[in-house]
């Protein structure tokens, strides 16, 4: 059995189609189906179900994928534990957000104090990155809320408030703060379902006693500014986006039920981290308990 074989039938079980995965691979199918079929042979079981072209994980082979999974992360986490005690300073983080507006300057930070670290950004729903974390497929997810699985370990290290905000001709033009029952027949412009802050803005209102009447769904809080301006109706506004988006609108504190929402840095339970990646853990917490976020 070769470490070859294993990072191809790795590629091979995620994908289950050999041409897309020679192609990734950028090897000839006929060679990648060689070195399934003699991994098979060294087994004596077949991984993978044929029908024609399709192809499955057999029983055999969802046992196997997730040792396979386990091994070559071992020894990923082994080569970077050897960088490090050979004193090797460059390193690599893999992060994963839902949103990269949040965090950027942070983020930007780090790379302009580090430039010897390579630090990769993806994007992934709250699902995908739990399943990323464990598969060893990224070192960090920047998430809220707070996971709470086994086998993943995390920090908080902001909690912000979520205000409301309105047009300038909105009757609560002229206040500062208000109980957001006050607004249960107001029409909502709203963040498009299946997002964590659509989740979290609904819990809010079902708090109040309402269902938001929601005349409006945008994809992302940048396109708010410019219904409100519209005077279509109210929004939710997190607050570490106020600066970001553009505020032509009133910002009102929300006395009741508490709106907030709190981040938290995610990662694998037991990992193995590189100098590289506690580097970056401590330098991000660092960031907000030195630097205090401010609102009006």
């Amino acid at each position: 059995m070769e470490l070859l074989q294993l990072h191809y039938f790795l590629k091979v079980a995620k994908l289950e189609h050999m041409t897309k995965a020679a192609q990734e691979l950028r090897i000839a199918q006929p060679a990648l189906s060689k070195t399934i079929a003699r991994l098979e042979e060294d087994l004596g079981v077949p991984l993978f179900e044929r029908k024609g072209r399709n192809i499955r994980l057999s029983s055999f082979g969802k046992v196997y994928l997730k040792k396979v999974e386990m091994a070559l992360m071992l020894l990923e986490e082994g080569r970077r534990e050897v960088e490090d005690l050979a004193k090797i300073e460059r390193g690599s983080v893999f992060l994963a957000t839902t949103t990269h507006k949040c965090f950027s300057d942070v983020i930007g930070s780090f790379i302009s104090s580090h430039p010897d670290v390579k630090l990769q950004i993806t994007q992934a729903s709250e699902r995908e990155k739990v399943q990323q974390l464990r598969n060893g497929e990224i070192d960090f997810c920047i998430t809220f809320p707070p996971i709470e699985q086994s086998g993943i370990e995390g920090l908080s290290f902001l909690t912000e408030e979520i205000f409301l905000a309105v047009p300038h001709t909105h009757r609560f033009a002229n206040l500062r703060s208000i109980d957001l029952s006050e607004l249960a027949d107001d029409p909502f412009i709203c963040i498009k379902k299946g997002n964590p802050f659509r989740e979290m803005t609904d819990e809010f209102c079902q708090k109040a006693g309402f269902t938001p009447n929601i005349i409006c769904e945008v994809d992302e809080h940048s396109a708010v500014g410019h219904f409100i301006r519209m005077e279509i109706g109210v929004a939710f506004i997190p607050g570490t986006l106020i600066e970001k988006i553009d505020n032509s609108f009133h910002l009102l504190h929300i006395n009741n039920p508490t709106c907030e929402r709190t981040y938290q840095i995610a990662w694998r339970e037991g990992k193995y981290m590189s100098e590289a990646e506690r580097k970056f853990r401590e330098f991000f917490i660092q960031s907000f308990t030195d630097l205090p976020m401010q609102y009006p």
